[in-house]
């Protein structure tokens, strides 16, 4: 049998190897970030469907979710680094591939096309994200406290980043256009890989034993199998509106129709959702303070979990009614939904943080990348029927029924959550 590295050795510079793996997480989720906007906004101002627009991301999705449970064998086998490469290197390919697009194809080529893309895209993304979270976990210090400061740290940030990716991607369009953006964006993202390769420390942790099989991809822990029931309908309900339903809703309001009016709701819909993303990471990065996390028992971090879950149920089941009251587009209700976001966005962030501690440490370090590996697959579950929601209950009942809907998808969020109390 051939030796390999145990899983819980440290690299011989923890703190340098959290800067590389971080500094990487950052570029791509910009990109990430970015890349969702552009296509977004530039098909939803070629006239595309909400259901039609909601079709370009679900196979991203469904790649999370195959790509999830393969890399956390893939990362054991060959170890976090190999992953991480593979994720922003895929994530290139995917950019220079979408710069093939041409306009006269047909709708139907076209969606398949972007599909597909995204799909490729949506492979990168949680090869990256599953490599960066797992490493977390092998570098943090063993203090009390340390692992959920540093998980906050790296989510919070990353979030962060994407919101900015968000003012790029609308940016980008309505200045330079989608293909040169695309363009662009892979040429800086081959230079971060660049970086990375020749910065990031050797040793960095992560395989298993050889001659581990490509089994057991469920975790034994049934803590882990909840929470990710939990994470998988938290993230539905975030998505529901987040994906086509606000953006498209405020596309509406704000743009004339001319060619200036649509680049200005560009500019508009961007600066909200990268405000909300920033937001939403700045909140993550400081929930161990806010729910007092130092020398906490983990009992007591269960208990809050299952609190904040319950404080995000009535927010958009409210703004819904909110909707339905208002009867279409009006000034109040803009003004309503932007501030019943944010609040959403806060109790959302503290719901996502709290998650990705406890995912941490619930799971065991000996099979970790493949604990996190079936969390995150049961978070782009979520985000999949999230994003499948978003077009066919916006084009269905509108506004009103798409934030209805999210508030079904919290409900189960809490109700999921609330079984991590048992045991």
């Amino acid at each position: 049998m051939t030796n390999a590295a145990s899983p819980a050795a440290p690299p011989p510079n923890p703190l340098r190897a959290y800067a590389a793996v971080t500094a990487a997480y950052w570029a791509f989720m910009l990109s990430d970030g970015a890349l969702r906007m552009l296509v977004l906004l530039h098909f939803n101002a070629l006239g595309f469907t909400p259901v039609q627009l909601a079709w370009l991301f679900l196979l991203y999705e469904v790649a999370g979710i195959v790509t999830n449970l393969a890399a956390g064998w893939l990362a054991a086998r060959f170890g976090l680094a190999a992953t991480l490469y593979g994720g922003l290197a895929l994530q290139i390919a995917a950019l220079l591939a979408l710069a093939q697009l041409d306009p006269a194809w047909s709708i139907a080529a076209s969606v398949a096309f972007v599909m597909v893309v995204q799909g490729v895209s949506g492979v990168a993304k949680d090869l990256a994200k599953m490599s960066s979270k797992s490493a977390v976990k092998l570098l943090a210090p063993t203090e009390t406290g340390g692992l959920f400061r540093w998980v906050a740290l790296l989510t919070g940030s990353k979030n962060a980043v994407k919101g900015l990716g968000f003012f790029l991607g609308a940016a980008l369009l309505a200045v330079a256009g989608f293909q040169a953006a695309v363009w662009g964006m892979a040429a800086v993202l081959a230079v971060i890989l660049l970086a990375v390769a020749l910065f990031l420390p050797a040793g960095l942790p992560g395989r298993m034993k050889a001659d581990e099989a490509w089994g057991g991809w469920r975790s034994q822990d049934p803590r882990v199998n909840r929470l990710s029931l939990a994470r998988l309908f938290l993230f539905g309900a975030r998505d529901v509106w987040f994906v086509v339903g606000i953006p498209v809703y405020f596309q509406a309001v704000l743009s004339d129709g001319t060619a200036e009016g649509r680049r200005e709701a560009f500019f508009l819909i961007g600066g909200f959702l990268a405000l909300w993303i920033i937001a939403y990471g700045a909140v993550q990065a400081i929930a161990p303070r806010l729910l007092g996390a130092k020398d906490q028992p983990e009992a007591e971090t269960v208990r809050k979990a299952i609190l904040w879950a319950g404080l995000l149920v009535p927010i958009p089941f409210l703004l819904a009614g909110a909707a339905w009251a208002a009867g279409g587009p009006a000034p109040w209700l803009t003004a309503t939904l932007i501030a019943g976001l944010l609040v959403f966005g806060l109790v959302f962030a503290v719901n996502s943080s709290v998650h990705s501690y406890l995912i941490l440490a619930f799971g065991s370090a000996d099979r970790i990348t493949r604990d996190v590996g079936f969390y995150y697959m049961a978070n782009a579950a979520g985000r999949l029927v999230g994003t499948l929601l978003s077009g066919l209950s916006y084009q269905t009942g509108g506004l009103p029924l798409c934030l209805a809907t999210a508030g079904v998808m919290a409900l189960a969020s809490w109700l999921a959550a609330r079984r991590l109390g048992q045991g």
